[in-house]
């Protein structure tokens, strides 16, 4: 499919005046079209999180790609699904993406979360934070962050090598894309609320770029933000 960019920044990209995506990064630009991420990370992966649910047989809950709901109006019910997509390239790159629509589009709505996703890439930084550790590679985070969303806080702390990724089934889809390897993770709140839960999780990768970090400390750390 042909793409005729509608932004400065696309047209910079197409033209190929743009060719690495951490120069946006770095310049603090603004990505307003998903076709700019899939022209810059064209190796770019997807994973669905499971945030509704259905009853079961035994009377336990079965895990869904949508979550439906209604409200009441003076015509009837009206129904709502929503779903949530995780894109990441497992090299230092993820994003999250959550949309809402009709019942019967679900592949509409899963296409919308993508592009949403693609729109709200962020680089991550990685690294070996953990004491019991201290390889020097970018195997896990440089130090311990703190991420809100709802009444769901999460605490994401280095791991040594090996332990891997102590988290949820749906955390980690999120935090595999981003390419680390080994985290430890501390939760609170209401975290069957799946939707805040990787929100947090987000929040809290987004967080590790807010830190200046001395460049000696980055090499003794093995310290990278995206695929520097």
């Amino acid at each position: 499919m042909e793409w005729n960019p509608k932004t400065e920044l696309g047209r910079k990209v197409a033209s190929g005046e743009i060719t690495d995506i951490d120069k946006i990064f770095a310049d603090g630009l603004k990505i307003s079209e998903p076709e700019i991420v899939d022209a810059l990370l064209p190796n770019l992966e997807s994973e669905i999180i499971l945030i509704g649910g259905s009853g079961g047989k035994g009377g336990g809950i079965r895990r869904t790609i949508v979550r439906r709901t209604t409200r009441m109006h003076k015509s009837g019910r009206r129904y709502k699904t929503s779903a949530m997509v995780v894109v990441g390239n497992k090299d230092g790159y993820v994003g999250v993406g959550f949309a809402d629509g009709q019942v019967s589009k679900t592949r509409e709505l899963l296409e919308k979360c993508s592009k949403k996703a693609k729109l709200n890439l962020i680089p991550v930084m990685r690294g070996c934070g953990s004491w019991e550790c201290r390889c020097g590679t970018p195997h896990s985070i440089p130090f311990a962050v703190d991420g809100k969303c709802g009444s769901v806080e999460v605490r994401l702390m280095p791991a040594p090598k090996g332990i891997g990724l102590c988290v949820s089934d749906e955390v980690k889809k999120l935090i595999s894309l981003a390419g680390i390897k080994d985290v430890w993770c501390r939760t609170k709140g209401n975290t069957r609320t799946r939707i805040n839960l990787i929100k947090a999780v987000f929040d809290a990768l987004r967080k590790l770029n807010r830190f200046k970090v001395p460049e000696e400390y980055r090499e003794k750390a093995g310290i990278r933000v995206g695929r520097e």
